[in-house]
């Protein structure tokens, strides 16, 4: 991985964890870097993307990355903004597009040349962006073109500098990931030696060298991320792994106890905290969306505290931080990508605390998560378990939480659950979930007239959570759901279900 690595120059696109996806899908260790804070190591990295941007080469905001030690030293590619980039500043004209060019295009010339290998005229790739390379930098050779943009690639000659101005990270190019290996492989020579085999090897290697014989708590949440987390740690150093399994009250129906006879099944160290009236009560009368999950945060972090002081000479606390957490709290690693919510488990914690942080899958997605659980042997089962969020149910009560508000959520996120799993619908799903919202409804029941709760069921389809489309689940299956949770689940007269997608939705309603 060390001598295999793509360096991504990130200009504060949205889709720039996009790249870095298509690239370790070729089996291939790409990092994520602000354009602005490179890494010092550039010599270590075997090619450079510069990623897209919402900025305009030609306004007052241009983001100048300092490409000294890599154009015309690297192989070089620049997608969007960083062929415009290129473009602008080597010669060349970047000037409004007459239309926003957003979308689908098809390549309609191709010139026969190493970036285009195996990839034809006609192929349909993505365009967005509102600017456009009018002329060509000094010293360029034109590469592709499609209907509406004639500069859709070019390279620059005697070096290995390519730009496109098309995305290929994005799955409506059909032929990306053609192209990004014909430039890591083919053209920068990069071996394709990323494989979760080869992440649990070095990362095990790797945390035995951190930890030595130092004491690590971890908090498991029941999820894919913490017990990946704690199997690579066990592995490094087996019964110093102290885990702790929290019930914040806002877990599944059943889930603490199911789940912690299976972590203990799995051969780890493994206590259980029943917190539930501690979390409740921190939360009794808060509505605020962001101000739950801070409460949330600061109980948990307390439970820990006193948990990790009953264990003697513990150093480091161990956490399930993953990518997409990561760019969704900070940003893209410190990168200029707005800030959409805050993660209970990315931040650090306080100074009282005197813990150091491991985390050993921050720089995985999910998917990679999975497959790295599955090279360990890991349950099948527990691997396929769907994303659910760290505050729990606490998210999914909008308004204010009771202990009413949490049984009933539990009862009808049973149903709908067990439905899919019943039914064969739980793995076409990606996230699946009800909530319970601050509305009531006129309803009948019998000859009565009720006036109840309203609960919305989401079920999305995704990779990684970045973007997510609502799942078109049978009308029949929605049907029976529908009438088993009103029957069973008292306080229920009305079920909807949400077929918004993300963006411009979130997965989650808070």
């Amino acid at each position: 991985m060390q001598n295999n690595k793509v360096l991504i120059l990130d200009f504060g696109s949205q889709v720039t964890q996009l790249i870095g996806r298509r690239v370790r899908e070729l089996n291939i260790y790409s990092e994520i870097h602000p354009y602005n804070k490179p890494p010092e190591d550039i010599d270590s990295y075997k090619a450079v993307i510069l990623s897209g941007s919402p900025l305009s080469v030609r306004g007052d905001n241009v983001a100048h990355p300092n490409l000294k030690k890599i154009q015309g030293n690297k192989p070089l590619l620049g997608i969007c903004y960083g062929a415009q980039y290129l473009a602008h500043f080597g010669g060349g004209k970047v000037a409004e597009s007459n239309t926003r060019e957003y979308g689908r295009a098809n390549l309609s010339y191709v010139n026969d040349n190493e970036l285009f290998r195996n990839i034809s005229n006609g192929s349909q790739v993505w365009m967005s962006h509102s600017d456009t390379i009018k002329e060509l930098p000094t010293n360029s050779k034109l590469l592709a073109s499609t209907h509406d943009v004639e500069n859709a690639a070019f390279k620059i000659e005697g070096e290995q500098t390519y730009a496109i101005q098309f995305h290929p990270e994005v799955y409506h190019s059909k032929d990306g990931t053609q192209l990004l290996e014909n430039f890591l492989v083919h053209i920068a020579g990069v071996v394709q030696d990323w494989t979760p085999d080869s992440f649990v090897e070095e990362t095990v290697s790797n945390l035995k060298e951190q930890l030595g014989n130092d004491k690590v708590v971890l908090g498991l949440s029941g999820g894919v991320d913490s017990s990946v987390a704690a199997m690579l740690l066990h592995k490094a150093i087996g019964e110093n792994l102290y885990c702790i399994f929290v019930n914040n009250g806002l877990l599944r129906k059943n889930e603490f106890s199911g789940v912690l006879e299976q972590y203990k099944g799995m051969g780890l160290n493994v206590k259980g905290v029943d917190a539930s009236a501690r979390f409740l009560e921190a939360l009794e009368g808060e509505s605020d969306p962001e101000k739950k999950r801070k409460a949330i945060g600061r109980v948990f972090i307390e439970v820990f505290d006193d948990e990790a002081h009953a264990i003697e000479n513990v150093t480091w606390l161990a956490q399930g931080t993953i990518y997409p957490d990561v760019i969704e709290s900070v940003s893209v690693t410190g990168g200029p990508s707005a800030t959409i919510k805050s993660h209970h488990n990315v931040g650090g914690l306080p100074d009282y605390m005197k813990l150091k942080i491991v985390e050993p899958l921050k720089m995985l997605f999910k998917d990679e998560v999975r497959r790295v659980g599955k090279s360990m042997g890991m349950d099948k089962e527990l691997l396929g378990r769907h994303p659910f969020p760290g505050p729990g149910l606490a998210i999914r009560i909008l308004g204010d939480i009771t202990s009413e508000k949490v049984r009933i959520l539990q009862e009808v996120d049973a149903i709908f659950i067990n439905g899919l799993k019943e039914n064969g619908l739980y793995d076409k799903v990606w996230q699946a979930g009800a909530i319970l919202l601050p509305v009531q409804s006129v309803g009948v029941m019998g000859d009565e007239r009720t006036y109840e709760n309203c609960v919305a069921l989401r079920a999305v389809e995704s990779t990684d959570g970045m973007t997510a489309d609502w799942v078109n689940l049978p009308y029949e299956f929605l049907q029976k759901t529908s009438n088993a949770i009103i029957n069973r689940v008292k306080g229920v007269n009305r079920v909807v279900y949400d077929i918004s997608s993300k963006p411009p939705a979130t997965i989650e309603w808070e």
